[in-house]
């Protein structure tokens, strides 16, 4: 007879942890066939993952891997023999959870005054009682007003500040199981940026390498990350744009080399996790005046200019116009007294309008650009084009068979003229004709004309054209005569010798220029002229070479290109007869030493030379006069040897054959003998500068 059935399990109670794992023993005695196990649903276990069986024929192992709490109940373990008989055995398994903190972050953080929930997510069968602590005191709401511990276990603070920033301890414990445990958690307030700035806005001006430096003050928790805007782009560092930090939470952004583009909105932001501000800053940048357009302007005469100036700057600048022919100057809405002159402007644009433009208003004008912070210049010319005009109201020419002559027409124009010349409707050519040639330069052609018959003679026509207009001007060319007789002829200055002769013009030159004048003399009953002919065209002739005391008559006669013209009325003169010399003029200087130097000056010598001068002289005390010859040819007398310190007076006559002449008185003084000392000598020098004493006592006086 085969023994009883028995089953048993190593094990009859067991508690077990989440996660932890457990092995039981199933063991029969008897003659089991099969032994199985089956679960708390009463379902039979099949080997899985984490449930494992090892079956032999009298034994059983079963394990249970990383258990959970789905796992806990009564597991059976039963036992059949060959005729089909069962026995069982059972074991309860009960499954806690373990005091348990999930993932609790360190550390946690909030925004300033904002509800905070510091989480701490703990798990345990039985729940677990959570107690907090901060700064080591346990955190309850009669102490603290603004913490709560919520039903979940978090804590929450309400209007959380940067005071409430720290570690907290979450303890958790399981009475049941004397099971205790702790987690420390670093609470960080979070402050928003604010942001303050000194000065909001700032000026500058463009081009003078000037700087300007925003600040910008920060406070934050986290330090706030400072960047500057423009334009919605971020700035970045670079030559023209420096970025500073310095402490106290200054933030700076220094503009360099400011120009005009860089006016306008700046944007300072200060941005950290609990969030960012902003604020705006204004940089105005003035800009010198600059005139941008200003062209030269060509009008026609008559019409209307209009020059325009453009100027910018920050201020827009004030545009004014200069004359430069009379320095008047026009500003905006100024009109000239004859109303010819007006001025328009607006937005940095100005317009000078000039009506009715007229020669005289040729030439520069200046345009000045004018701003609180400057000025500009920049000058522009005023060309003026016009019809031709003929400079010349010559147009009557003279001439005569073979002499060639220049008909010049003149002609003032812009732009230049091309001129032609007309004889009876045919043109003449540039080239010429067999006695025409055309000889052009700027604003002028000269026709040559040599006249070959009176056919030559007549009307010739000039014409002057441009893109303005056609003028034309009619010269007639004449045949020219000799001059008619000069008139009023008179002689003056008559002497033994010399006659001048004077006369009048003719009053006709027979169309061309006088080329002299031909005066004719001879002595009374000769039949022989002989001839004088004028310097150039002076009216006025000196005979030379006359016989004294003789009778003369005398003609003149105009002579022109085309010849001789009449004789004017003859005059007859006499020459005066020979006579005594007029006495001489006399001045006189120190010689060297004892000497005196008179220099003797011929006046008229009576028409014969003079053979000698005759002088006398004696000192102012002595009755005695000494007497020297000097020869007519010399024209000063050496006295010598004198006396020192005495005055000298002197009498000069001069001799020709007829006679003496009335006598010149003069006085001189000689000095003081000099020393041989220097002291002297400078004594003398200084005499020296004296003029000397002289009195010129004419004979006739």
């Amino acid at each position: 007879e085969t023994a009883a059935l028995q089953v048993s399990i190593s094990l009859n109670k067991v508690e077990l942890s989440v996660g932890e794992s457990k092995f039981f023993i199933c063991t029969a005695i008897g003659e089991p066939v099969r032994l199985d196990w089956y679960n708390p649903q009463g379902e039979r276990i099949v080997p899985s993952k984490r449930m494992a069986l090892h079956t032999e024929t009298s034994r059983s192992r079963l394990i249970i891997y990383n258990a959970i709490i789905e796992d806990a109940g009564i597991y059976r373990c039963q036992a059949t023999d060959a005729s089909g008989h069962t026995e069982e055995a059972s074991v309860v398994l009960e499954i806690y959870q373990r005091l348990t903190f999930r993932d609790v972050q360190s550390p946690q953080e909030f925004r300033h005054g904002e509800t905070a929930e510091v989480v701490c997510d703990v798990i345990s069968s039985p729940v677990p009682v959570v107690v907090w602590y901060y700064q080591d005191r346990e955190i309850t709401e009669e102490h603290h007003s603004r913490f709560q511990v919520l039903p979940n276990n978090n804590l929450q603070i309400h209007q959380v500040t940067k005071a409430d920033e720290g570690v907290y301890r979450c303890e958790a414990s399981v009475e049941a199981r004397g099971e205790i445990d702790f987690v420390d958690i670093a609470v960080v307030v979070n402050v928003p940026p604010v942001l303050s700035v000194f000065q909001q806005s700032f000026n500058a001006t463009a081009d003078y390498q000037e700087s300007v430096t925003f600040t910008c003050i920060t406070s934050g928790s986290p330090d706030p990350l400072v960047t500057w805007h423009r334009k919605g782009q971020q700035l970045e560092p670079s030559e023209q744009h420096v970025f500073n930090r310095l402490e106290g939470g200054r933030s700076m952004l220094t503009i360099r080399n400011i120009r005009q583009g860089d006016g306008g909105t700046y944007t300072c932001k200060a941005t950290n996790k609990a969030g960012s501000q902003e604020r705006e800053l204004f940089l105005k940048v003035f800009v010198q005046p600059h005139i941008t357009q200003l062209k030269n302007v060509t009008a026609v005469e008559g019409s209307a200019a209009m020059i325009s100036c453009v100027a910018e700057g920050e201020p827009l600048p004030d545009i004014s116009w200069r004359r430069a022919s009379d320095g008047q100057t026009f500003v905006d809405g100024d009109k000239s007294q004859d109303g010819r002159f007006e001025v328009r402007g607006r937005h940095g644009k100005s317009v000078l309008t000039i009506s009715g433009v007229k020669l005289t208003d040729l030439g520069r004008f200046d345009c000045e650009a004018l701003s609180r912070i400057g000025g500009h210049q920049k000058s522009m010319f005023l060309d003026i084009e016009y019809i031709p005009k003929f400079l010349t109201n010559h147009t009557i020419y003279y001439s005569w068979e073979g002499n060639p002559v220049n008909i010049s027409c003149d002609v003032m124009s812009n732009p230049p003229a091309t001129m032609l010349w007309r004889r009876e409707r045919f043109t003449i050519s540039a080239e010429g004709t067999a006695n025409t040639r055309v000889h052009s330069a700027e604003g002028k052609s000269v026709l040559e004309v040599t006249p070959m018959s009176d056919r030559d003679f007549g009307r010739y026509n000039c014409t002057a054209r441009n893109n303005i207009g056609v003028r034309y001007q009619e010269f007639i060319l004449a045949q020219a005569d000799v001059p008619s007789n000069p008139y009023s002829v008179r002689l003056s200055a008559v002497s033994q010798r010399l006659a001048t002769v004077t006369f009048m013009k003719p009053d006709s030159h027979g169309g061309v220029p006088i080329s002299y004048y031909l005066v004719q003399y001879k002595e009374v009953g000769s039949q022989e002229w002989r001839d004088v002919k004028s310097h150039s065209v002076q009216t006025t002739v000196v005979l030379t070479g006359l016989e004294p005391n003789t009778t003369y008559e005398v003609r003149v006669a105009a002579v022109n290109g085309k010849g001789q013209g009449e004789f004017s009325h003859t005059e007859t003169f006499q020459t005066l007869p020979i006579r005594e010399p007029s006495p001489p003029a006399v001045h006189g200087q120190r010689g060297m030493g004892k000497a005196y130097r008179l220099g003797l000056v011929k006046q008229d010598d009576g028409g014969m030379p003079i053979v000698e001068y005759i002088v006398k002289y004696k000192t102012d005390k002595e009755e005695q006069w000494m007497t020297k010859l000097v020869p007519g040819a010399n024209d000063f007398a050496m006295l010598q040897p004198l006396q020192w310190n005495t005055r000298y007076e002197v009498e000069i006559t001069a001799r020709n054959v007829k006679g003496l002449s009335e006598p010149t008185f003069y006085q001189f003084f000689m000095p003081q003998k000099p020393d041989i000392t220097g002291k002297s000598m400078k004594q003398e020098n200084l005499f020296l500068l004296m003029p000397p004493l002289s009195l010129y006592f004419p004979a006739s006086a």
